[in-house]
């Protein structure tokens, strides 16, 4: 199987640079005190940065429509998980 796809190393610099910006952004994040939005903020920096490392350091990005699709399953079931954790959660009652 070759892979005809080449990375240039501007690519993965200017990755590397997203990634540090959002690092940056986690630290300042948790620095202030955004009430109930803190987890939403966090957990939005955290799919972003994620999302990067998964296409271009993964080489997905770049990759066959089976991976994509794997990749999109594997997604899928974590999403299926925390929802069965959260519905167990949410139903015990408070005290």
């Amino acid at each position: 199987m070759s892979h005809d796809h080449i990375v240039s190393p501007k690519i993965y610099l200017l990755v590397f640079a997203a990634l540090m910006i959002g690092t940056a952004a986690t630290v300042g994040a948790a620095r202030v005190d955004l009430g109930p939005l803190n987890i939403v903020v966090a957990m939005t920096i955290a799919v972003i940065k994620a999302t990067l490392v998964v296409l271009y350091f993964m080489h997905l990005r770049y990759s066959h429509r089976l991976n994509w699709i794997f990749g999109g399953a594997s997604i899928l079931w974590l999403l299926l998980l925390i929802g069965m954790v959260l519905t167990d959660v949410i139903s015990r009652p408070s005290g």
